[in-house]
Protein backbone atom coordinates (compact mmCIF):
# COMPACT_ATOMS: atom_id res chain seq x y z
CA UNK A 1 0.00 0.00 0.00
CA UNK A 2 3.01 2.44 0.99
CA UNK A 3 4.46 1.22 -1.93
CA UNK A 4 1.42 2.36 -4.51
CA UNK A 5 1.31 5.92 -2.61
CA UNK A 6 4.62 6.53 -3.66
CA UNK A 7 3.52 6.14 -6.91
CA UNK A 8 0.64 8.48 -6.76
CA UNK A 9 2.86 10.85 -5.60
CA UNK A 10 5.14 10.43 -7.88
CA UNK A 11 2.80 10.41 -10.85
CA UNK A 12 1.59 13.97 -9.05
CA UNK A 13 5.04 15.28 -9.45
CA UNK A 14 5.70 14.44 -12.63
CA UNK A 15 2.21 16.39 -13.94
CA UNK A 16 3.55 19.39 -11.99
CA UNK A 17 7.15 19.15 -13.31
CA UNK A 18 5.58 19.45 -16.91
CA UNK A 19 3.29 22.21 -15.87
CA UNK A 20 6.62 23.82 -14.76
CA UNK A 21 8.13 23.31 -17.65
CA UNK A 22 5.04 24.75 -19.98
CA UNK A 23 5.02 28.10 -17.44
CA UNK A 24 8.88 28.79 -16.23
CA UNK A 25 11.50 26.74 -18.56
CA UNK A 26 13.91 27.58 -21.40
CA UNK A 27 15.78 25.64 -24.23
CA UNK A 28 18.61 25.23 -21.52
CA UNK A 29 15.78 23.81 -18.99
CA UNK A 30 14.10 21.69 -21.69
CA UNK A 31 18.26 20.51 -23.22
CA UNK A 32 18.73 18.97 -19.47
CA UNK A 33 15.26 17.41 -19.20
CA UNK A 34 15.57 15.71 -22.27
CA UNK A 35 18.92 14.56 -21.30
CA UNK A 36 18.03 13.22 -17.96
CA UNK A 37 15.03 11.17 -19.42
CA UNK A 38 17.59 9.81 -22.15
CA UNK A 39 19.66 8.69 -19.08
CA UNK A 40 16.69 7.53 -16.98
CA UNK A 41 14.85 5.37 -20.26
CA UNK A 42 18.33 4.04 -20.99
CA UNK A 43 19.22 2.35 -17.17
CA UNK A 44 15.83 0.99 -16.99
CA UNK A 45 15.70 -0.78 -20.36
CA UNK A 46 19.34 -1.56 -18.91
CA UNK A 47 18.03 -3.37 -15.69
CA UNK A 48 14.64 -4.51 -17.04
CA UNK A 49 14.21 -8.53 -18.26
CA UNK A 50 13.34 -8.88 -22.16
CA UNK A 51 14.99 -9.56 -25.30
CA UNK A 52 18.38 -8.46 -25.85
CA UNK A 53 18.05 -7.01 -29.22
CA UNK A 54 14.67 -5.13 -28.32
CA UNK A 55 16.89 -3.62 -25.32
CA UNK A 56 19.74 -2.52 -28.13
CA UNK A 57 17.17 -0.93 -30.71
CA UNK A 58 14.82 0.95 -27.58
CA UNK A 59 18.36 2.42 -25.96
CA UNK A 60 19.43 3.37 -30.20
CA UNK A 61 16.09 4.86 -30.45
CA UNK A 62 16.66 6.67 -27.27
CA UNK A 63 19.67 8.41 -28.59
CA UNK A 64 17.89 9.50 -31.68
CA UNK A 65 15.04 10.98 -29.86
CA UNK A 66 16.93 13.01 -27.35
CA UNK A 67 19.11 14.48 -30.64
CA UNK A 68 16.61 15.49 -32.84
CA UNK A 69 14.48 16.84 -29.61
CA UNK A 70 17.80 19.26 -29.00
CA UNK A 71 17.64 20.33 -32.80
CA UNK A 72 14.17 20.71 -32.84
CA UNK A 73 14.46 23.03 -29.84
CA UNK A 74 16.93 25.04 -31.76
CA UNK A 75 15.56 24.72 -35.12
CA UNK A 76 11.86 24.88 -34.69
CA UNK A 77 10.99 26.15 -31.06
CA UNK A 78 13.31 28.70 -30.01
CA UNK A 79 14.86 30.15 -33.10
CA UNK A 80 11.45 31.57 -34.15
CA UNK A 81 12.63 35.64 -33.90
CA UNK A 82 8.78 37.25 -34.64
CA UNK A 83 7.23 35.23 -31.42
CA UNK A 84 10.33 35.63 -28.74
CA UNK A 85 8.73 38.94 -27.11
CA UNK A 86 5.26 37.73 -26.87
CA UNK A 87 3.93 35.44 -24.40
CA UNK A 88 1.42 33.62 -26.12
CA UNK A 89 4.24 32.50 -28.58
CA UNK A 90 6.22 31.50 -25.80
CA UNK A 91 4.05 29.45 -23.71
CA UNK A 92 3.23 27.71 -27.80
CA UNK A 93 6.41 26.73 -27.88
CA UNK A 94 7.06 25.48 -24.16
CA UNK A 95 3.90 23.30 -24.77
CA UNK A 96 5.32 21.74 -27.99
CA UNK A 97 8.46 21.49 -25.94
CA UNK A 98 6.66 19.58 -23.06
CA UNK A 99 5.01 16.91 -26.04
CA UNK A 100 8.26 16.35 -27.52
CA UNK A 101 9.14 15.16 -23.89
CA UNK A 102 6.85 12.29 -23.74
CA UNK A 103 8.43 10.99 -27.36
CA UNK A 104 10.35 8.27 -25.54
CA UNK A 105 8.04 7.25 -23.07
CA UNK A 106 5.64 6.64 -26.25
CA UNK A 107 8.22 4.28 -27.27
CA UNK A 108 9.02 2.56 -24.98
CA UNK A 109 4.87 2.19 -24.63
CA UNK A 110 4.29 0.93 -28.04
CA UNK A 111 7.16 -1.50 -28.49
CA UNK A 112 7.20 -2.94 -24.94
CA UNK A 113 3.35 -2.94 -24.08
CA UNK A 114 2.30 -3.35 -27.07
CA UNK A 115 4.80 -6.52 -28.97
CA UNK A 116 6.64 -7.50 -26.03
CA UNK A 117 4.39 -7.66 -22.59
CA UNK A 118 6.77 -9.99 -21.11
CA UNK A 119 9.51 -7.40 -21.17
CA UNK A 120 9.36 -6.18 -17.39
CA UNK A 121 11.46 -4.57 -14.76
CA UNK A 122 12.34 -6.21 -11.93
CA UNK A 123 10.31 -5.90 -9.17
CA UNK A 124 10.89 -4.67 -5.39
CA UNK A 125 12.11 -7.49 -4.03
CA UNK A 126 13.81 -8.75 -7.30
CA UNK A 127 15.76 -5.17 -7.53
CA UNK A 128 16.57 -5.53 -3.93
CA UNK A 129 18.89 -8.81 -4.94
CA UNK A 130 20.12 -7.11 -8.28
CA UNK A 131 24.20 -7.59 -7.34
CA UNK A 132 27.07 -6.34 -9.28
CA UNK A 133 26.51 -9.28 -11.81
CA UNK A 134 22.91 -7.26 -12.65
CA UNK A 135 25.18 -4.24 -13.12
CA UNK A 136 27.80 -5.56 -14.71
CA UNK A 137 25.42 -6.78 -17.51
CA UNK A 138 23.65 -3.65 -17.79
CA UNK A 139 27.29 -2.20 -18.36
CA UNK A 140 28.21 -4.43 -21.11
CA UNK A 141 24.72 -3.58 -22.85
CA UNK A 142 25.23 0.12 -22.82
CA UNK A 143 28.55 -0.47 -24.27
CA UNK A 144 27.55 -2.76 -27.15
CA UNK A 145 24.79 -0.03 -27.84
CA UNK A 146 27.45 2.40 -27.89
CA UNK A 147 29.47 1.42 -30.73
CA UNK A 148 25.66 2.06 -32.62
CA UNK A 149 25.37 5.22 -31.13
CA UNK A 150 28.31 6.34 -31.66
CA UNK A 151 26.87 5.42 -35.86
CA UNK A 152 23.79 6.93 -35.19
CA UNK A 153 25.82 10.30 -34.01
CA UNK A 154 27.75 10.86 -36.76
CA UNK A 155 24.61 10.67 -38.93
CA UNK A 156 23.06 13.11 -36.21
CA UNK A 157 25.19 16.20 -36.65
CA UNK A 158 23.39 19.10 -37.23
CA UNK A 159 24.45 20.20 -40.88
CA UNK A 160 22.46 17.15 -41.49
CA UNK A 161 19.57 17.54 -39.00
CA UNK A 162 18.93 21.17 -39.51
CA UNK A 163 18.29 20.89 -43.44
CA UNK A 164 16.24 17.82 -43.22
CA UNK A 165 14.20 19.85 -40.64
CA UNK A 166 13.67 22.84 -41.95
CA UNK A 167 12.57 20.93 -45.40
CA UNK A 168 9.74 19.58 -43.70
CA UNK A 169 7.85 22.53 -44.05
CA UNK A 170 7.50 21.84 -48.36
CA UNK A 171 5.86 18.37 -47.43
CA UNK A 172 1.88 17.40 -47.28
CA UNK A 173 1.13 14.51 -46.62
CA UNK A 174 -2.56 15.00 -46.94
CA UNK A 175 -2.86 16.90 -50.02
CA UNK A 176 -1.39 17.51 -53.90
CA UNK A 177 1.48 20.30 -53.57
CA UNK A 178 2.95 19.19 -57.15
CA UNK A 179 1.55 19.41 -60.10
CA UNK A 180 2.69 19.07 -63.45
CA UNK A 181 6.72 19.67 -62.89
CA UNK A 182 7.24 16.95 -65.56
CA UNK A 183 7.27 19.01 -69.00
CA UNK A 184 6.06 17.47 -72.62
CA UNK A 185 9.71 17.48 -73.37
CA UNK A 186 10.21 14.63 -70.27
CA UNK A 187 7.34 12.60 -72.32
CA UNK A 188 8.80 13.10 -75.57
CA UNK A 189 11.78 11.77 -74.34
CA UNK A 190 10.07 8.72 -72.60
CA UNK A 191 7.67 8.12 -76.05
CA UNK A 192 11.40 7.75 -77.79
CA UNK A 193 12.51 4.68 -75.47
CA UNK A 194 8.84 2.43 -76.09
CA UNK A 195 11.00 0.54 -78.36
CA UNK A 196 13.52 -0.32 -75.74
CA UNK A 197 12.97 -3.64 -74.32
CA UNK A 198 13.53 -3.15 -70.38
CA UNK A 199 12.49 -0.99 -67.67
CA UNK A 200 15.62 0.36 -65.56
CA UNK A 201 15.03 0.06 -61.35
CA UNK A 202 18.07 2.67 -59.81
CA UNK A 203 18.96 2.45 -56.09
CA UNK A 204 21.10 5.43 -55.34
CA UNK A 205 23.41 5.94 -52.25
CA UNK A 206 23.07 9.93 -52.39
CA UNK A 207 24.19 11.24 -49.22
CA UNK A 208 21.50 13.57 -48.71
CA UNK A 209 20.12 14.54 -45.19
CA UNK A 210 17.09 13.32 -45.47
CA UNK A 211 18.87 9.51 -47.41
CA UNK A 212 20.99 9.60 -43.46
CA UNK A 213 17.94 9.88 -41.48
CA UNK A 214 15.62 7.32 -43.44
CA UNK A 215 19.04 5.00 -43.25
CA UNK A 216 18.80 5.39 -39.75
CA UNK A 217 15.56 3.54 -39.52
CA UNK A 218 16.44 1.18 -42.98
CA UNK A 219 20.06 0.61 -41.60
CA UNK A 220 21.18 0.20 -45.63
CA UNK A 221 23.15 2.60 -47.32
CA UNK A 222 21.22 2.67 -50.46
CA UNK A 223 18.19 4.75 -49.40
CA UNK A 224 16.35 5.69 -52.95
CA UNK A 225 14.51 4.22 -55.50
CA UNK A 226 13.57 5.51 -58.77
CA UNK A 227 12.37 4.48 -62.30
CA UNK A 228 14.15 5.27 -65.97
CA UNK A 229 12.86 4.01 -69.37
CA UNK A 230 16.39 3.88 -70.93
CA UNK A 231 19.92 2.97 -69.83
CA UNK A 232 21.38 6.77 -70.51
CA UNK A 233 18.97 7.55 -67.61
CA UNK A 234 18.09 10.54 -69.46
CA UNK A 235 14.40 9.74 -68.53
CA UNK A 236 14.60 8.99 -64.86
CA UNK A 237 11.67 9.51 -62.02
CA UNK A 238 10.75 9.38 -58.69
CA UNK A 239 9.53 10.80 -55.83
CA UNK A 240 11.51 12.94 -54.07
CA UNK A 241 11.90 16.07 -52.00
CA UNK A 242 12.04 18.54 -55.25
CA UNK A 243 15.95 19.98 -55.03
CA UNK A 244 14.38 23.27 -53.77
CA UNK A 245 13.48 23.65 -57.66
CA UNK A 246 10.36 21.61 -57.71
CA UNK A 247 7.72 20.62 -54.70
CA UNK A 248 8.18 17.06 -53.01
CA UNK A 249 6.44 14.57 -55.38
CA UNK A 250 6.99 13.29 -58.63
CA UNK A 251 9.55 14.53 -60.07
CA UNK A 252 12.52 13.85 -62.78
CA UNK A 253 15.90 13.34 -61.71
CA UNK A 254 19.24 14.03 -63.02
CA UNK A 255 22.69 12.42 -62.28
CA UNK A 256 23.53 15.61 -60.56
CA UNK A 257 20.44 14.58 -58.35
CA UNK A 258 22.23 12.04 -56.50
CA UNK A 259 25.54 13.28 -56.30
CA UNK A 260 25.68 14.80 -52.39
CA UNK A 261 28.73 13.29 -50.97
CA UNK A 262 32.21 11.75 -52.75
CA UNK A 263 31.03 8.06 -51.73
CA UNK A 264 27.53 8.74 -53.47
CA UNK A 265 26.97 5.68 -55.92
CA UNK A 266 23.62 4.38 -57.89
CA UNK A 267 23.17 1.06 -58.77
CA UNK A 268 21.24 0.20 -62.21
CA UNK A 269 19.19 -2.91 -62.94
CA UNK A 270 17.18 -3.75 -66.43
CA UNK A 271 14.14 -5.60 -66.03
CA UNK A 272 12.52 -6.99 -69.25
CA UNK A 273 9.23 -5.59 -69.93
CA UNK A 274 7.26 -5.48 -73.44
CA UNK A 275 6.15 -2.08 -74.74
CA UNK A 276 2.52 -2.06 -73.84
CA UNK A 277 3.65 -2.30 -70.35
CA UNK A 278 5.90 0.31 -70.58
CA UNK A 279 3.61 2.22 -72.21
CA UNK A 280 1.18 1.45 -69.34
CA UNK A 281 3.78 3.06 -66.69
CA UNK A 282 4.27 5.68 -68.99
CA UNK A 283 0.42 7.04 -68.86
CA UNK A 284 -0.10 6.64 -65.38
CA UNK A 285 2.99 8.36 -64.60
CA UNK A 286 1.51 11.52 -66.67
CA UNK A 287 -2.39 10.75 -64.75
CA UNK A 288 -0.12 11.60 -61.47
CA UNK A 289 1.76 14.44 -63.11
CA UNK A 290 -1.86 15.75 -63.90
CA UNK A 291 -3.74 15.38 -60.78
CA UNK A 292 -0.80 16.12 -58.77
CA UNK A 293 1.42 14.07 -55.99
CA UNK A 294 3.11 14.74 -53.09
CA UNK A 295 5.66 12.53 -51.17
CA UNK A 296 4.56 10.74 -48.48
CA UNK A 297 7.09 11.14 -45.01
CA UNK A 298 4.80 10.48 -42.71
CA UNK A 299 3.99 7.17 -44.89
CA UNK A 300 7.80 6.45 -43.63
CA UNK A 301 7.05 5.15 -40.62
CA UNK A 302 3.32 4.58 -40.70
CA UNK A 303 3.18 3.02 -44.10
CA UNK A 304 0.31 4.27 -45.50
CA UNK A 305 -0.95 7.11 -47.58
CA UNK A 306 -3.98 8.93 -47.68
CA UNK A 307 -4.36 9.74 -51.66
CA UNK A 308 -3.05 7.50 -53.80
CA UNK A 309 -0.69 9.49 -55.72
CA UNK A 310 1.35 10.39 -52.14
CA UNK A 311 4.07 8.05 -52.12
CA UNK A 312 7.49 7.79 -51.21
CA UNK A 313 10.02 6.25 -53.92
CA UNK A 314 9.79 2.92 -53.57
CA UNK A 315 6.53 2.81 -52.88
CA UNK A 316 6.40 4.27 -56.52
CA UNK A 317 8.91 1.81 -58.31
CA UNK A 318 6.71 -0.76 -56.95
CA UNK A 319 3.78 0.68 -57.40
CA UNK A 320 4.13 1.19 -61.01
CA UNK A 321 5.44 -2.42 -61.23
CA UNK A 322 2.44 -3.67 -59.97
CA UNK A 323 0.58 -1.20 -62.11
CA UNK A 324 2.03 -3.01 -65.34
CA UNK A 325 2.00 -6.26 -64.25
CA UNK A 326 5.96 -6.25 -63.79
CA UNK A 327 6.67 -7.25 -59.90
CA UNK A 328 8.87 -10.05 -59.43
CA UNK A 329 7.98 -10.22 -55.57
CA UNK A 330 4.78 -9.81 -53.00
CA UNK A 331 4.56 -6.96 -50.53
CA UNK A 332 2.62 -4.21 -50.00
CA UNK A 333 3.66 -0.79 -51.80
CA UNK A 334 3.69 0.76 -47.98
CA UNK A 335 6.08 -1.29 -47.10
CA UNK A 336 8.92 -1.64 -49.80
CA UNK A 337 11.96 -0.10 -48.92
CA UNK A 338 14.59 0.60 -52.12
CA UNK A 339 16.91 -2.08 -51.46
CA UNK A 340 13.98 -4.74 -51.50
CA UNK A 341 13.46 -3.92 -54.98
CA UNK A 342 16.88 -6.12 -55.38
CA UNK A 343 17.26 -7.78 -52.62
CA UNK A 344 13.97 -9.81 -52.93
CA UNK A 345 14.35 -10.23 -56.50
CA UNK A 346 14.55 -14.70 -56.01
CA UNK A 347 13.44 -15.38 -59.21
CA UNK A 348 16.59 -13.37 -60.84
CA UNK A 349 14.22 -11.12 -63.00
CA UNK A 350 16.72 -8.23 -63.01
CA UNK A 351 19.88 -7.79 -64.66
CA UNK A 352 22.96 -5.66 -63.01
CA UNK A 353 23.29 -3.14 -66.04
CA UNK A 354 26.14 -1.01 -64.00
CA UNK A 355 27.29 1.10 -61.33
CA UNK A 356 28.14 5.07 -61.24
CA UNK A 357 30.19 5.91 -58.15
CA UNK A 358 29.44 9.75 -59.05
CA UNK A 359 31.53 11.29 -56.19
CA UNK A 360 34.86 10.52 -58.56
CA UNK A 361 33.26 10.26 -61.61
CA UNK A 362 33.94 6.25 -62.19
CA UNK A 363 31.89 4.31 -64.07
CA UNK A 364 31.82 0.59 -63.57
CA UNK A 365 29.84 -2.15 -65.84
CA UNK A 366 28.33 -5.32 -65.18
CA UNK A 367 31.28 -7.78 -64.66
Amino acid sequence: MNLHKHFVWLNRLFWVFLLGLVIFANGLLFVVTYIALFIFMTARVSLASGDRKVKIWLIISYFVIVVLQIIMLDVLIFNIAPYDQHVVGQFLRRILAVAALLLPVLVSRYIVAGKYSYFYLPSVEDAATIGLSGIADAATLIKRTAGSARNTGKKLRLKILKPAFLDLAKHSSFSYINNGSLTPAYFEKAEETLDDPNIYLIISKTGSPQAEIISLFTRQQYNHASLSFDLDLQTTISYNGGQNVYPPGLNMEMLEFFSKTPDSKILVYSLSCTREQKRLILDKIAEINEEGSAYNIMGLMLKRSYKPNIMFCSQFVYKMLDYAGLTYFSKPHGKVNPTDLVELDYYKKLKFEKEITLGTGENGGAE
